[in-house]
């Protein structure tokens, strides 16, 4: 049975553990391969919280698929959505990652806050702390209201966790599209290093082409002293070019430099929409690519990118990519979710696109068959689950 959920309990919640000041230095971040989650919605635009679980069980296949669920990103359509639902999907990714973490699938759930004003992002930090999420990830050039992002993050961000008594992990976001238009496309260098001072700051997420994400990954001023501090490409398809090894005798030694005597220059981890659909498929990615494997990183790629073209399509002579729907779409021919509605505002499929939509998915699906090793083929296996199914999810 599919339950709608339109309230969130403010008493719902998981504990953080640690205390204050001393998790958020202590606080490693998760490396591996992090799934910005998409959000499942009725036609009538209400959350569907069995459904929501459901993609989020999938994505972590048991612990072979993502080691982050990253809720209400870009993914998760947080840009057409209220905070009602936004935070209801936070405290979804929340229990059900702990759920599945106890049974012996670690994986982290970090909440996504950032909203249209400096006061609902502060509500969404706050209600992420309540209900015990392991981190928080916040677009300070996306929220209309905030001019200056390292005010916000060091003194706004600052103040919740002292009036708190506690803090929680964060990590900034930078993507130009969902940045305000009147603004810098993309956080500065000077600004990432200030906010990357912060205790509580531990990375960034970086949407952008290679050229940008090095500007991030490079400079050795962003590191603190004690713990690293993690960048992960938003642009998930760079890995297979990030870590694709050097060639020759001097390629050799630069590929050894870069990877155990500078380890921090490369991403900490990778964040994939299409993880949504293909988790294992990923997280495999994931793993040989960072260790250069280049046989199984052509391998992988080539089914990957195939993926990224499927989702492209022409509309009165230009490129159209409904990528949200392509997700919904195809969570929806593996059953793992009933409706592949999106949220108002966010691009759709016509009737022939979605048609052609799918003779792409199952083809590449077969191909993959044929070409990945078969432990990392992503798998789904409808199950009952003992969830209460109410209003409150």
């Amino acid at each position: 049975m599919t339950a709608n959920l339109t309230t969130v309990p403010r008493e719902a919640k998981r504990p953080a553990t640690g205390s204050g000041w001393l998790r958020a230095r202590s606080y490693r971040a998760r490396a591996g391969l992090s799934t910005p989650i998409v959000t499942v919605l009725d036609k009538s635009g209400r959350l569907i919280a069995d459904e929501q679980r459901s993609v989020i069980r999938y994505t972590v296949q048991n612990g072979t698929g993502a080691n982050i669920v990253f809720a209400v990103g870009t993914t998760g359509e947080w840009n057409r959505l209220d905070n009602t639902r936004r935070q209801a999907v936070i405290r979804i990714t929340v229990e059900e990652c702990g759920r599945l973490s106890h049974d012996g699938a670690p994986v982290e759930a970090w909440a996504g806050i950032t909203a249209e004003t400096a006061a609902q992002t502060i509500d969404n930090l706050e209600y992420s702390l309540e209900v015990g999420a392991d981190a928080a990830v916040v677009a300070p050039l996306s929220i209309a209201d905030v001019d200056d992002p390292v005010a916000f993050v060091t003194r706004t961000i600052g103040e919740v966790f002292e009036r708190h008594g506690r803090t929680l992990p964060i990590f900034l976001y930078d993507n130009a599209d969902i940045a305000i238009a009147a603004r810098a496309s993309h956080i500065s260098t000077g600004e990432l290093r200030q906010m990357a001072r912060l205790s509580y700051v531990h990375g960034i997420k970086v949407t952008a082409s290679k050229e940008i994400f090095a500007n991030y990954a490079r400079p050795p001023g962003y590191f603190k002293l004690a713990g690293g501090f993690a960048i992960y490409p938003g642009n998930a398809y760079l890995i297979f070019d990030l870590f694709r090894p050097w060639e020759g005798f001097t390629g050799r030694v630069l590929d050894y430099w870069s990877r155990y005597l500078g380890p921090r220059t490369l991403p900490y981890g990778v964040v994939a929409g299409a993880s949504n659909v293909m988790p294992r498929e990923w997280q495999r990615s994931w793993q040989v690519c960072h260790r250069g494997n280049v046989e199984l990183m052509q391998r992988y790629e080539a089914i990957m990118q195939s993926f990224r073209v499927a989702g492209e399509f022409i509309r009165s002579g230009e490129v159209y990519k409904p990528t949200i729907a392509c997700l919904k779409t195809a969570l929806a021919d593996l059953g793992v979710i009933s409706s592949d509605a999106v949220a108002s505002g966010t691009p759709t499929l016509d009737a022939a696109e979605r048609r052609e939509f799918l003779r792409r998915f199952r083809d590449i699906r077969r191909r993959a068959a044929a070409t990945l090793e078969p432990e990392w083929l992503s798998e789904w296996t409808a199950r009952s689950v003992p969830i209460r199914a109410s209003v409150h999810g």
